[in-house]
């Protein structure tokens, strides 16, 4: 593949990237900002999508390592595609440090900070919006969550870390 190609299709794949990046991050801050009250008074209305995210709530340790896998898979890959691509253009050294400062910078402004303050300045819309595909990514991602929820329970209990630690954010 061309130098060209490679940034094209690179920047494209960064992209879509970004944007599953503050979807992740936007989402976590939305639901986990939201009264527990609030989630069941709109799961009481008979809405689809507050009744889903009741569930998806109800469990919040699940919904938070769900959250995070689905973060840290696409930052991952984020830094590994601008990784492949500055390299083409620099040496080993300093493709290192542009690579970090660069990704850094990306993932920061796009895939947390603005993205964060969208999910708490929207917080009830956006948790209502994104509660189906959250549940689609569970769901897709099944074994790897499950893996990820038992082995941090088992982490929390030998650590003596509050079981619900994720209770202040959803009571």
């Amino acid at each position: 593949m061309s130098t060209l190609s490679l940034a094209v299709v690179g920047g494209g794949a960064l992209v879509v990237l970004l944007c599953l990046s503050a979807f992740f991050s936007s989402s976590e801050t939305a639901v986990f900002s939201l009264p527990r009250g609030w989630i069941d008074e709109q799961a009481a209305t008979g809405d689809r999508r507050a009744r889903l995210l009741k569930e998806l709530s109800d469990d919040p340790h699940r919904l938070l390592v769900t959250l995070l896998a689905g973060n840290n898979v696409v930052n991952i890959a984020i830094s590994s595609i601008v990784t492949v691509i500055v390299t083409t253009y620099l040496p080993a050294g300093p493709a290192v440090v542009a690579t970090t400062l660069f990704t850094s910078f990306l993932i920061l402004v796009f895939g947390e900070i603005v993205p964060k303050a969208f999910g708490l300045g929207n917080a009830k819309y956006w948790a209502l919006t994104v509660s189906t595909p959250i549940r689609l990514t569970e769901r897709l991602l099944s074994p790897v969550i499950s893996l990820l929820d038992g082995i941090t329970r088992r982490i929390s209990v030998v650590l003596t870390v509050e079981s619900d630690i994720e209770k202040p954010y959803v009571d």
